[in-house]
């Protein structure tokens, strides 16, 4: 699956949510994206996944379109594009009670990926990821590399979901190489995935990056692209 934005764009109630912006990645990739916080980091996430209708541009899904301008023509309901992404830890949009306990964390978010989650099946996938001893703990005390494997890893659980958005992580602390690792062995299994960070968290990355220039309307940058087959293939 490939998904591209061509020109997208996002209008806010007094100035832009987020400037023409073009972006591709497939399954078994991860794409890096840093803007600063605010440069558009949500309106990217729910425009490039068929959650919001963008203002201008296009997305297409393998070559089809399946969101255009409200001005333009083409299709109008991008469920295909919705059913297969999933959007992690949103700002605002899809963000975890602090109050939820792990074991009611992973209990809810197993049934949002369409599975049991009954107490036997929460046990169970504690136990498959190694997070039993922190079952009590609640959300806000959980570290912050756990945070974001378990929120992407409860997306992923869905088997519909091929490609996966993680929204600002660096924004809980932590070290980047945690969650773009993560992102890493995600594609390696054959999942598409988009991580938006800061810029400062792509420098730590090694990124060279040159200096913000504090206009609120500047686009995201792609900062990094990972491809599994790539890397299979220099190992082999």
């Amino acid at each position: 699956m490939r998904i591209t934005l061509e020109g997208v764009a996002v209008d806010g109630r007094r100035e832009p949510l987020l400037e023409p912006f073009d972006l591709s990645w497939s399954t078994g990739e991860c794409v890096l994206v840093a803007a600063e916080p605010g440069h558009g980091h949500t309106a990217l996430a729910l425009a490039a996944t068929g959650r919001l209708q963008p203002s201008a541009g296009r997305v297409r899904v393998d070559g089809a379109p399946v969101a255009t301008s409200r001005l333009g023509r083409g299709p109008a309901h991008p469920a295909r594009l919705r059913d297969a992404t999933a959007v992690v830890d949103v700002p605002g949009v899809n963000e975890p009670d602090d109050a939820l306990t792990l074991a009611g964390l992973v209990a809810e978010g197993l049934v949002l990926a369409g599975r049991r989650g009954l107490p036997g099946d929460v046990r169970a996938w504690l136990d498959e990821h190694h997070l039993t001893e922190l079952r009590g703990r609640r959300v806000d005390q959980l570290p912050a590399a756990v945070r974001v494997e378990v929120l992407t890893e409860l997306a992923a659980a869905n088997p519909q979901v091929r490609m996966l958005v993680l929204t600002l992580p660096d924004r809980h602390g932590g070290s980047a190489h945690d969650w773009w690792g993560l992102a890493q062995r995600l594609a390696q299994r054959g999942l598409g995935v988009l991580v938006e960070c800061t810029r400062p968290s792509a420098r730590a990355l090694g990124v060279a990056l040159p200096p913000a220039t504090g206009d609120s309307h500047t686009p995201p940058v792609v900062a990094l692209r990972w491809t599994a087959h790539h890397h299979d293939e220099e190992a082999s």
